[in-house]
């Protein structure tokens, strides 16, 4: 059996984008307990809709409540962990041992897994809380490909689950205060404002008297705390090798463009090991200098100093919600004009395909050449059939 692909879901509408392209399962927060507070989320009534809107395509939704928990948070938690299992959510993801009792005692049926914010780095602590009747094990992202195998020998009745791709912390395992300090928002309890991607000065107290310094990479300015993004893409078969049964995608704040170039392209290495020709696409949406992290052992090169910006190789023009006659209708993401060259994104045999902008009408029926209202419905002549769902975009 391949490994599952499992994608995150900030929103209902990214959750239909990632199983659209591919994602065999899905996880997503609840409006409390999430270490995502400032992502969409989900109300109870739309998690019960997402179990279904899952479960009837054959897809699982796992649900996060990896907050470290205070006193106060227990009697709510217990009534949430009811909630989810008589909703019928495939796992809850949990990285606080009295929140893992509080589930166990509330809603025995429902599944576990362990969150990276545990610290799981090795074989003894994951067997501690398989013991503990947990079934899967998010693993921390410091470990090595050799580590993993260690722990799969250790521990083979374990589901293991390990990042492959998205942005990284630079604090270990995720566990960061910085958030805390300079901005009063504990990163543990969901509310991380990304202060390690701030551009940071060192002070000079000894001397002729203080001042402070920038800390200067080719005049750019520095960002010492600023992980580079993961992407182990062409190490999949060793992490399945070494006993990953899941391959986990970072990203609840990111858009649903992001999501569906890099679901798309997961999906694809998995099922068809199109190597570098497919991993390449990895490089169109927004992200930092890639990094395989420590998986192939130490690793001294993981912080981005350059920059604490994305980068892409494509424009998002917009999203296909219908097809008539020899055109797509396309809602507006990103201005475009005939004579453009549009590429498709897609699941299907359609991935990748070009075609010119040469026909293009609003909503209203007027014909246009510059399409520049966001969120118009315009049609476009498309010599492919696309579908619901499928993404046109721009090389730049």
């Amino acid at each position: 059996m391949k490994p599952e692909l499992l994608a995150p879901a900030g929103s209902f509408s990214k959750l239909k984008t990632a199983l659209y392209f591919g994602a065999d399962a899905v996880y997503a927060g609840g409006k409390d307990f999430s270490l995502r507070s400032f992502a969409d989320n989900f109300t109870r009534d739309e998690l019960a809709a997402a179990v279904k809107y899952c479960h009837e395509r054959g897809k699982k939704l796992y649900v996060t409540a990896n907050i470290f928990a205070k006193n106060a948070d227990m009697p709510l938690l217990e009534d949430y962990f009811s909630f989810l299992q008589s909703a019928g959510v495939d796992a809850a993801i949990i990285s606080d041992s009295g929140v893992v009792y509080a589930a166990k005692k509330a809603a025995p049926k429902l599944n576990i897994h362990i969150s990276t914010q545990a610290n799981l780095t090795n074989k003894y602590a994951v067997k501690f809380w398989r013991e503990l009747g947990v079934t899967r094990a998010i693993l921390a992202r410091e470990l090595s490909i050799f580590e993993i195998s260690e722990i799969r020998d250790f521990v083979p009745d374990i589901e293991l689950e390990a990042f492959v791709h998205g942005a990284m912390c630079i604090s270990y395992s995720g566990r960061c205060l910085l958030s805390n300090y300079l901005a009063g928002r504990e990163s543990n309890r969901g509310e991380c404002v990304q202060a390690c991607r701030w551009k940071y000065q060192i002070r000079k107290n000894e001397g002729d008297g203080a001042e402070w310094l920038d800390i200067e990479e080719d005049g750019r300015g520095a960002y010492i705390l600023n992980s580079k993004d993961l992407n182990m893409s062409g190490h999949l078969k060793e992490l399945e090798n070494a006993g990953v049964s899941s391959f986990k995608i970072e990203g609840r704040m990111k858009s649903g463009y992001y999501l569906a170039t890099v679901i798309n392209a997961y999906r694809r290495c998995i099922d068809y090991g199109y190597g570098d020709t497919v991993r390449s696409e990895l490089s169109t949406a927004f992200h930092r200098d890639y990094t395989t992290a420590y998986m192939l052992g130490e690793n001294n090169g993981t912080v981005n100093y350059k920059d604490s910006q994305a980068k892409g190789g494509c424009d998002y023009i917009g999203n296909v919600s219908g097809n008539e006659h020899g055109f797509v209708i396309v809602e507006m993401r990103g201005r475009f004009k005939v004579g453009d060259e549009l590429e498709v994104l897609s699941p299907s045999q359609n991935f990748g395909k070009k075609f010119t902008v040469e026909e293009v009408y609003t909503s209203l029926g007027e014909r246009v050449t510059d399409c520049k209202l966001v969120q118009e419905q315009y049609r476009v002549k498309c010599p492919f059939k696309l579908q619901p769902g499928d993404i046109l975009r721009r090389r730049k």
